[in-house]
């Protein structure tokens, strides 16, 4: 994935981002937090759970677009406005090799942003001791939302 330094259109994004996520119960589920965040850019951990195979024991693909889906939306929340929502609005998910591993981290990035519409994509390793193996990819589009009844921060 290509890096791209983009400026932040409100000033407290990482408090912003913070914010919104721990009020995702799915990510709770999960044991997701957040290991690193930047203007355009995110970092998420899970542990593995053995509640959330499929199986043959891997981490189930509904979990692990789950986790890239919110890590997009919020590279993507990161550069929006203050007064603005994250919406998914498409994604696609790559499965590259089987989710197995102590642990789990989840990269996500955006390519492009623009006022409404904003394009990420998001990579998951599983990580086996010092080991790490790319397993997913996602390219998902996120959409900035205002004004509207029921959807805030």
């Amino acid at each position: 994935m290509g890096i791209h330094e983009f400026e932040p259109r409100d000033e407290n994004f990482d408090g912003k981002v913070r914010e919104s996520f721990a009020l995702q119960e799915a990510m709770k589920t999960i044991g997701c937090s957040i290991d690193s965040l930047e203007a355009g850019k995110i970092e998420i951990h899970f542990p593995f759970n053995k509640a959330l195979t499929q199986q043959h024991g891997f981490i189930h693909a509904g979990i692990l677009s789950t986790v890239m889906d919110s890590a997009c939306g919020y590279a993507a929340f990161s550069l929006m406005p203050a007064d603005a929502a994250v919406l998914s609005i498409e994604f696609k998910v790559n499965l590259l090799s089987p989710a197995k591993g102590d642990a789990f981290r989840v990269v996500a990035n955006v390519i492009r942003l623009g006022k409404t519409i904003t394009v990420c994509a998001a990579e998951t390793f599983s990580i086996n001791g010092t080991k790490q193996k790319r397993v997913a990819n996602m390219t998902g589009t996120m959409m900035a939302v205002f004004d509207r009844e029921g959807i805030k921060n």
